[in-house]
């Protein structure tokens, strides 16, 4: 393969693995958001399994890209475009839950599995995901 394609190809990865992180995060400020009222950094290291720093980076980052806001010692909050981006985020994670869950997977393995899948399916895919698990049909 061509140098330049190589490189093209690691830029998209690391592109994608980034986006796969605001999608992640988003979600999680959502969730812990909705279970206890407020989100903080210390919710999401303990989600994650990251230290304090590393969320600190990330929130910062997705700031800048206007997911989130917060302040120094502040709850983490979504704005609307990151609103936007959880719920996109919640409903594809439930459909392929449900797809998982209609080929026979036990619901522990669905949720297990169901991590990450979701980042990587195209809409063409994920709409047959959808028929399938709302029909029950294989």
């Amino acid at each position: 393969m061509p140098e330049h394609h190589t490189t093209r190809a690691h830029t998209r990865t690391r592109q994608d693995h980034a986006f796969e992180t605001a999608e992640d995060y988003v979600e999680a400020v959502a969730d812990v958001a909705d279970a206890r009222g407020v989100c903080r950094v210390r919710d999401l290291a303990e989600r994650f399994g990251v230290s304090h720093v590393t969320v600190v980076r990330i929130v910062k980052r997705l700031a800048g890209e206007g997911y989130l806001t917060t302040e120094p010692y502040r709850p983490i909050e979504l704005t609307a475009k990151g609103k936007r981006l959880a719920k996109r985020c919640r409903d594809r994670h439930e459909v392929v839950y449900r797809f998982l869950l209609a080929i026979g997977l036990p619901e522990r393995v669905a949720a297990l599995d169901s991590e990450g899948i979701e980042h990587h399916l195209s809409p063409e895919t994920l709409a047959q995901f959808r028929e399938i698990a709302q029909e029950g049909r294989l």
